[in-house]
């Protein structure tokens, strides 16, 4: 096998302070009987915003560095980046791993540094953003790669990461699978795995949704959690068309809600620089500020395990992957958490389909379930994440049963004739490719 020793995992178990959840152990297993496989790893790790996805995939990493390969964790912004490794580095240091990060923001001196480090293998876990893929960036023998938040990375950028290497073993993992990584979940070229356990005292959060004329009440609302010492985040959503029209959005609410509460609130946005960025979080961090204001900048990686109100206005023009990924923001401590959606009154059909589903379930794979009825799968075998579905005659609704039994046939096909070319079945198989379109699906089975 090509990971036959596990003595660093074992050692890397009985480092780490505190016990594994059920969930957690079962999921370990999992991978470590994917990686004793002589096939590439390609699963899918789901589990909602602190339930302990990055200590499993850490600890799974331990046995290919073991066994003499590098591991990389990408990451799509810079701060979960670094939040991943001010976590990871003291697990790692304690075992006596090499741990570097490399962000796009990093100084050229730093770059050349880590790109010959690696290159030579001297790094035996690097954590990085987009910087990962760049060709300048080189590893001497990768075998592991883990995308965090994957739905914020396009196919071609995970493919490129994973092409640093020779047959890489792959974990993906995020909070709310995008429909097209839920498609091939139930084609079978993805495993999946669940966190479902929260870590103890964690409570489910209250979702509700507000027609935005009712401001003023919402705003009040807020004024008495802060009297209780408690913390509000305040989304404003993307204005696609413009950058200029989304920031000035986010600048009159932060006017707005100053008048209302002088001095207590913040405003964070993606046109700030890194240290102001991070001036205004540790003001809201130490309880100085009390709301932040914010653009969809804080959706993935800020922990701030006090905040316990996410208000996200006109929440009809968030997709639900967005909207699952940012009501994860709140109720990280003990209390409980509240997410408020604020939306138009006129908003569409569809729209308010989206809130109703929010409110109805904090559960990652249901929520993913259902934005893949609302948005459609994407193309199965092209780059499109999302769009309307590619079955021909199939409703997933309707047809789920018969799906599975259709990938258990394709497997079954796929062993007995790995080209489709030796048998009656694997013939008639190709014949169906060509006529659907899909006969690159056997260039796909060739590489």
């Amino acid at each position: 096998a090509k990971h036959a020793q596990s003595d660093l995992y074992d050692r890397g178990i009985k480092a780490i302070p505190f016990d594994l959840t059920r969930d957690q152990k079962a999921v370990l297993e999992e991978v470590r009987s994917d990686l004793a496989a002589n096939h590439c790893m390609n699963r899918l790790l789901q589990g909602d915003v602190g339930s302990g996805k990055t200590i499993v995939a850490f600890l799974a990493a331990l046995i290919p560095i073991e066994n003499g390969f590098q591991v990389a964790i990408m990451a799509p912004t810079e701060i979960l980046a670094r939040q991943h490794y001010e976590t990871l580095k003291p697990f790692a240091e304690a075992l006596g791993l090499t741990i570097e990060i490399l962000t796009g923001k990093d100084k050229k001196p730093h770059k050349t540094k880590i790109y010959k480090a690696s290159a030579a293998g001297e790094i035996q876990v690097i954590i990085g953003t987009h910087a990962l893929i760049q060709e300048d960036m080189l590893f001497k023998n990768l075998g592991f790669v883990v995308i965090d938040e994957q739905h914020r990375f396009g196919v071609a950028q995970r493919l490129r990461l994973t092409q640093k290497g020779k047959h890489v073993d792959c974990l993906s993992m995020t909070a709310t699978p995008i429909p097209r990584t839920l498609m091939l979940a139930s084609y079978g070229d993805l495993d999946t795995s669940q966190l479902r356990e929260k870590p103890a005292g964690r409570l489910p959060i209250q979702t509700s949704a507000i027609s935005s004329a009712r401001l003023i009440e919402v705003i009040e609302g807020i004024k008495r959690t802060v009297a209780q010492g408690d913390k509000v985040y305040w989304v404003c959503p993307l204005v696609e068309e413009s950058e200029k029209i989304d920031l000035a959005a986010a600048k009159e609410r932060y006017e707005f809600m100053e008048q209302h509460m002088p001095g207590q609130v913040g405003l964070i946005h993606g046109k700030l620089k890194p240290k102001e960025k991070e001036a205004v979080m540790k003001l809201f961090t130490q309880g100085i500020l009390t709301v932040l204001v914010a653009t969809t900048v804080i959706e993935v990686g800020v922990d701030v395990h006090d905040a316990t109100v996410m208000v996200i206005e006109h929440a009809e023009r968030f997709g639900l992957a967005q909207l699952h990924q940012l009501r994860g923001r709140v109720g990280r401590g003990t209390k409980q958490g509240h997410c408020i959606l604020l939306y138009e009154p006129e908003s569409s059909e569809a729209s308010l389909a989206r809130l109703s589903i929010m409110r109805q379930t904090n559960d990652g794979f249901e929520i993913a379930e259902e934005d893949w009825k609302i948005r459609g799968g994407g193309e199965l075998l092209g780059l499109k994440q999302s769009g309307l579905p590619n079955f021909k005659f199939v409703d997933w609704g309707l047809h789920q049963g018969l799906l599975r039994e259709a990938v258990l046939e394709a497997e079954k096909l796929v062993t007995e004739d790995p080209l489709l070319d030796t048998t009656p079945k694997g013939k008639a198989a190709q014949n169906l490719l060509y006529l659907f379109d899909k006969e690159e699906t056997v260039q796909y089975l060739k590489a």
